[in-house]
């Protein structure tokens, strides 16, 4: 359970509950919540969960990927009505580019839907929901300047948008570097805007919410964090996984999707600078990248020796469970990632960057390598490498005390009952 300054008292009395009970809730989010295979569809899927126990929920979503339609029928079973429309992302990025013309960032029409914005209307009109929870920025675009009098509003940006293509920006050359600084710029706009319309707006770290409450000081008395979870009786390395290495090797593991462009960065960077550190010492070592979609320039990482690219598998488990250490090193990064609390939760001993370990409480005896520096990473995979793995208890025992999901989303049943952010959110 979350401790200290991280633990939040409240919890609904059954007569909560029993309100709750056919109160009516709208939540958007931008891609459909199932499977929970990645870290935005795991927190949304916990959430709409844990919001499915409390609520007649009505989502508007969106499917990316054509392999996730078969899953659309299994959200019904946690909702009164379901809009799901389907992206087809090469025609959503071309039609984004109005964003250039109407001067608004190109996340909104990326993300913009005649069906849904009709659905949403309808919804407001014919349910009136006495709850909205939107779950990432762009989704506020069918909410604002039209919610229901009375109703209570929950702006779950996750991260600081704007801030990942700031990032983007620093490491990206003309045109692009104008481009999405262009985007940062016009993002934060729309971001800062729509905060100030709802009741409070959630971030998944308190080092995610104090920096959007200092870029947007008019909003700061309502913003405030949550704590992402895991599901630890899921990642449980007391489960006796069949091994995917080959019979006695060492491996190191980095799991995540690999289309998504901060984790391409970061094991592009691992395989030219550290790992060639670790294999002058370790000729045999072995580095598995993990993750589905791996693009081109992911995959060619593969003609190196030692890396191995896998694409999508249909359990990450195993890897966790046998690996020599997890390397997660991440210069572009934002909130808590699910890929540290993973490798915690399967007591793996994390090499990290800071940025991976943002919102990573210290906790006695988790003692992670952190550095930006190749040399300290490489220093810390060869220890691990050349001897046996020793489990990482205390990560999860962290894990278990601290990033429990039903107990860090009582902040959001808080915010939903009284409309209100209590003084130790």
């Amino acid at each position: 359970m979350p401790t200290g300054a991280d633990r939040h008292h409240y919890r609904p009395t059954e007569h909560e509950l029993t309100l709750a009970v056919n109160q009516k809730l709208l939540f958007l989010v931008h891609r459909l919540p199932y499977p929970p295979n990645k870290g935005d569809k795991i927190a949304s899927f916990h959430l709409l969960r844990f919001l499915a126990e409390r609520y007649d929920v009505f989502l508007g979503t969106f499917v990316d990927d054509p392999a996730d339609l078969e899953y659309v029928d299994r959200l019904r079973d946690y909702c009164r009505d379901l809009c799901a429309v389907e992206l087809r992302p090469a025609r959503e990025r071309l039609a984004s580019l109005r964003g250039l013309l109407s001067g608004e960032p190109l996340s909104l029409p990326y993300l913009r839907s005649r069906r849904l914005y009709d659905w949403v209307g309808k919804t407001l009109i014919d349910q009136r929901p006495q709850r909205i929870v939107v779950f990432s920025g762009p989704m506020a675009q069918y909410v604002t300047g039209r919610t229901p009098e009375g109703a209570i509003t929950l702006f779950d940006m996750v991260d600081v948008d704007s801030e990942k293509w700031r990032s983007y920006a620093a490491r990206k050359a003309w045109p692009m570097s104008w481009l999405y600084r262009r985007e940062a710029d016009k993002l934060l706009d729309f971001e800062r805007a729509m905060a100030s319309e709802f009741d409070s707006t959630v971030f998944v770290s308190r080092e995610e919410a104090e920096l959007f409450r200092s870029l947007a000081p008019e909003s700061a008395h309502k913003v405030t964090y949550r704590i992402q979870g895991v599901d630890s009786d899921f990642f449980d390395a007391a489960v006796d996984y069949p091994t995917p290495y080959p019979e006695g090797s060492a491996a190191l593991v980095f799991t995540g999707a690999m289309d998504y462009w901060p984790n391409v960065d970061a094991v592009t960077w691992f395989v030219k600078e550290v790992f060639p550190k670790i294999r002058a010492m370790v000729a045999d070592a072995l580095f598995y990248i993990v993750g589905r979609h791996p693009t081109p320039e992911v995959q060619r990482l593969a003609e190196q020796p030692g890396v191995r690219v896998t694409g999508g598998v249909p359990d990450v488990r195993p890897y966790l469970a046998h690996a020599q250490a997890a390397v997660l090193p991440l210069r572009i990064a934002r909130g808590i990632q699910n890929k540290v609390l993973e490798a915690m939760a399967m007591q793996l001993p994390v090499i990290a960057t800071p940025g991976a370990m943002t919102g990573i409480q210290p906790f006695p005896g988790f003692e992670p390598t952190v550095s930006e520096d190749a040399g300290v990473l490489a220093h810390a995979a060869i220890r691990h490498l050349s001897a046996a793995r020793v489990p990482d208890t205390a990560g999860r025992r962290c894990v278990l005390e601290r990033y429990d999901w039903d107990a860090n989303l009582q902040r959001i049943a808080c915010l939903l009952e009284t409309g209100r952010i209590e003084p130790d959110l």
